[in-house]
């Protein structure tokens, strides 16, 4: 019997070293939401080195953050029933795997969780005061002010606002995604998110997902004020990327034309994408070009083979044919790409015509 109480005291003190060795983020129960909780700001540390175990980290205990490199600060918002945000873990996945950075997850569920939305609030400077010191002791061990980025989701975008407003907006840039509109909206700029806070900010009101922001410096510092409005069109699945191409018809229709395309592009391995473009219908007219644009979730580079589909919607009545005197694909993500083109097609009324493109000619000036 003593044996296995001996067998029982050790097994629990090997679970506890591992909970110490890879802490995860604070999940409270809904009878915590109810009571209320006080603040308590943890970091964990995300980096290539430990990519799926976190350091905990503060002030004085860095881990593995490299001061010379980029640190992105994820923060929460309000968390109304205390469980842990579900998207953290592919965000900081996606993080690191576009750059070697630090991640750095800003754990305040201690104090987001409550059911009194004012109570969160009211918590958010507190935490940002948190942020400011250990960025302070960062920045004496070397870090530079333009390698800080900060995500901020609801009430953590206010808290990342908060954060660059005590650096004077000298932070490199801050994404606020959905930030809270209670106790905020038509506040002055001191009391939330505002574009002074940092040298770059860009703001997403979802639900939408994420961008690229990648050329802001050279769009926006000819602008005045330096601000920009994006509309985002992303895919409905993960991992969510859109992939853009002009397709431009010019038609020898003796009659004006008007209908939907589909286009669908196949590589050698045998992946295919599709393309209905059919927001609203086109007008074709004789030797005019139409400039589409289709938006494909993947992106093949070798395109060895395109379909082409008209359709004028109608059920009834005759089936028209669509005469295409050119079609060429150019890719808008990658326009140092080749371009692709056809001739001389004929396209029946709802049926799926298969080709293989040919590099369009170099224009001779």
């Amino acid at each position: 019997m003593l044996r296995f109480y001996l067998f029982i005291s050790l097994l629990c003190l090997s679970r506890s070293d591992a909970e110490e060795t890879c802490p995860s983020f604070t999940r409270l129960s809904f009878h915590s939401a109810v009571v209320g909780t006080g603040l308590n700001v943890r970091l964990m540390l995300y980096t290539r080195k430990n990519l799926t175990c976190a350091q905990t980290i503060n002030s004085s205990a860095f881990g593995n953050l490299n001061v010379t490199k980029k640190t992105t600060f994820i923060v929460h918002g309000f968390r109304p029933t205390g469980s842990p945000p579900v998207w953290m873990d592919d965000l900081v996945k996606g993080l690191l795997s576009v750059e070697d950075m630090n991640v750095v997850v800003v754990d305040w569920n201690r104090g987001a969780t409550t059911l009194i939305y004012t109570h969160a609030s009211s918590k958010t400077r507190k935490v940002a005061m948190v942020l400011k010191e250990f960025i302070d002791q960062m920045l004496a061990e070397g870090a530079s002010l333009d390698d800080i980025y900060m995500i901020g989701v609801s009430l953590g975008a206010h808290i990342s606002g908060f954060v660059g407003e005590m650096y004077d907006g000298w932070l490199g840039r801050i994404t606020g995604l959905d930030p809270a509109g209670p106790l905020f909206n038509g506040k002055p700029h001191q009391d939330r998110l505002d574009p002074s806070d940092a040298q770059f900010v860009d703001v997403i009101h979802s639900d939408t997902d994420g961008y690229y922001a990648d050329n802001w410096k050279d769009h926006l510092r000819g602008k005045d004020p330096p601000m920009t409005k994006a509309f985002f069109d992303t895919a409905e699945e993960s991992p969510f990327c859109m992939y853009h191409y002009f397709v431009d018809i010019i038609t020898w229709n003796k009659n004006v034309r008007r209908g939907d395309i589909t286009i669908k592009l196949r590589d050698k391995a045998g992946n295919t994408t599709e393309s209905k473009i059919n927001h609203e219908p086109t007008t074709f007219q004789k030797y005019h070009q139409v400039s589409l644009l289709a938006r494909f979730n993947q992106d093949l580079d070798k395109v060895a083979a395109i379909s082409l589909m008209f359709s004028t919607g109608s059920l009834i009545g005759p089936r028209y044919k669509l005469r295409i005197l050119r079609m060429k694909l150019r890719s808008l993500a990658h326009p140092e790409r080749p371009q692709l083109c056809r001739y001389d097609l004929v396209l029946m009324e709802n049926v799926e015509t298969v080709f293989q493109p040919i590099l369009c000619p170099e224009l001779q000036l």
